[in-house]
Order: structure tokens, then sequence, then C-alpha cells
């Protein structure tokens, strides 16, 4: 545990920053850090976050949002850090590469310097995309992946790999404590509606019953965590993981499916006239996707709980609800 104050022999509230704290992973951690009695700062610059998804915590006394770019340098007194901050959709990501490998980059050194300032316990959101098309399967935290480093997903793939880097080499050479998470397809509500992300993709092109595309013949597999489940996994990793174990460890959920089956669940949760578009598939997207989690299991005593059709009815409801304020249905 991060050390922070204690008052008449009671812990006072973690003081805990979350960068990207309005987007879709984020939103939902700072839920959950209030419920827990933390204080929470709240640090996003918009890009893919939305004052929507904290709209609800604005009049909490324990929360407070900023406007900032963590490619600059933030001068705050926390105890603890989770760095969320990058865009994390290809659609988003390869808008502005240069700046998405700036984010992962720059934003890691930024938050690791203020977590050498203040002491704090610091925890990198990475991604599955740092094994990029993977050669192993499923994948263990010690493979070391196959990314292209000159394609139009290294700006993400290799950020996020650089960030890794920048977080050990802290540990080693100032002592940093840090704490290291490779979070695989997550989905749930807050997702932001234009990311491309496939299940936000078809949800709302169910919805609308609109043609639902896939890529190629939809045979790659993915694995999808419920954001909940997610949280929870994060949580474990920052406060209740060994001193020693820093990661990274796999968090997501490891029931993989096809492409194909996922359109034809959503399909049917929603009752759509939908049809599958095929469409070319994209370069360097991977064909399988699955995490092997017994580090996770072994080390924090998590797994996943949600079952995929709970969740996504859960996440077909807020999208109904998104599209209905918007008068699109």
């Amino acid at each position: 545990m991060t050390k922070h104050s204690v008052h008449n022999g009671v812990p006072a509230p973690k003081r805990v920053l979350v960068t990207g704290g309005a987007g879709f992973i984020g939103s939902h951690l700072c839920e959950r850090l209030l419920e827990n009695g933390d204080e929470v700062l709240c640090v996003d610059n918009y890009f893919t976050g939305s004052r929507a998804n904290i709209s609800r915590f604005l009049d909490h006394p324990n929360f407070e949002v900023l406007r900032h770019d963590v490619t600059f340098p933030l001068f705050v007194e926390v105890d603890q850090i989770f760095n969320l901050a990058c865009p994390a959709s290809p659609i988003h990501y390869q808008y502005d590469p240069v700046q998405t490998l700036k984010t992962s980059v720059h934003g890691a050194i930024n938050m690791l310097g203020l977590a050498k300032r203040t002491n704090a316990r610091i925890l990198q959101a990475s991604t599955s995309e740092v094994y990029g098309n993977p050669t192993q399967h499923p994948q263990t935290e010690s493979y070391w992946g196959n990314v292209n480093p000159l394609g139009p997903r290294a700006c993400y793939d290799e950020g996020k790999r650089a960030a890794e880097t920048l977080f050990f080499d802290y540990h080693r050479q100032h002592g940093v404590d840090v704490k290291v998470i490779r979070i695989f397809n997550t989905y749930g509500p807050n997702m932001h509606p234009d990311d491309g992300r496939v299940v936000s993709n078809f949800v709302i092109q169910a919805l609308l019953n609109k043609p639902i595309t896939i890529y190629g013949e939809g045979e790659q597999t993915r694995s999808f965590c419920y954001v909940d489940d997610l949280v929870d996994g994060m949580l474990r990793m920052m406060n209740e993981s060994g001193p020693d174990f820093m990661g990274p460890v796999n968090l997501g959920n490891n029931n993989e499916i096809t492409i194909r089956e996922l359109a034809d669940s959503i399909i049917e949760l929603t009752s759509s006239k939908s049809e599958l578009q095929k469409k070319p598939l994209p370069q360097d997207d991977p064909e399988r996707r699955r995490p092997d989690l017994s580090l996770a299991e072994e080390k924090l005593g998590w797994a996943p709980r949600t079952d995929l059709k709970k969740g996504l009815a859960t996440t077909i409801e807020y999208f109904e609800q998104y599209l209905r304020r918007h008068g699109a249905v």
C-alpha cells in the first residue's frame, strides 16, 4: 500500500490521480474510487474523453477535474497515480500519430516524474497491443510480441511498449513504485460511440438496423472483458499486489470468440434486421487475441466474472439511451 496520512488512528482518504479520467475506462475507475472513499483528481484533455462520462461526479465533495494534457508536466500532491491517458482506438490514435506517441512517452515521463517527487505508487495502463499480431497463443506476459514498428498502428503499439520500458527503468534507476497492467479488449457503458471499436460499432449498427461491418471473413478472434471486471483487476493490482510484484500482468477475458460470432450475438440481443457487410482486413490487424490469465489469478486472485451476453445487454441499453438522447431512434 502507498503511504498516506492518518488522523486519530484512521487512514485518511487516498489522494488518487487518474489521467484520462473522463474516458471510457477512466470514468468507471473514478466512480469506483469515489465509492471506496478516495479523493479523486481526474485529469483529461477531452480529446477522446467526455464530460458527460463524469458529469454525475462533478458535485461530489471528493472529486475534482482538471483539463490538462499529460505531455506537459503536472504539479500536484497525490498518493497514487493511474496513468490511462492515451487514445486507444485506431480511428483516434491514427488521427494524430505523432501526438499519440508523445502522449505515451512524454506522458509516462511526466507522470513518473510526479510519482518520483511525491513518492506515489503509479500504475501504467498498457495494452495487449504490445504483443502485436502474436505468434504465441494465448499471450503470456513473458512473450515479447510481434509488432510492426513502421506500420499505421505503431504510434500506439510502440508508444505503449516504450512507456513500459520507462516504468521499469524509473523503478530500477530511481526506486519508483510502479505497477504495469496489459489491458485486453474491454467494453461497457461510456464507450465512445464513434471510436471504431468492434463492440460499439456493432451495437450502434445493429440498433439502427444498418449493415454490420466485418473485416475479411470475420474469423479473427478477440476476447472481451466487461469494464467492471477490468476495474476490479486494476484496483487489486494497485492496492493488493505485493510490493515486489510490478507486473506486467494481463487483464482481460479469456473467452475467445470470432468477430462473426460477436456480430451474431449482438444481432440476436438487439433483434436487429442488420446484415453482415464484408470489408478488407486493415493492415497489421491481429488475427487472434486471447490473454493467458494465470499470472493475474496467482498474484491478484482475479478472474473476469461477467458473462459476455450479460455485459453486452448492459452495453446495448447504454447505447439505446445514447441514441434516444440524440434523436437517432
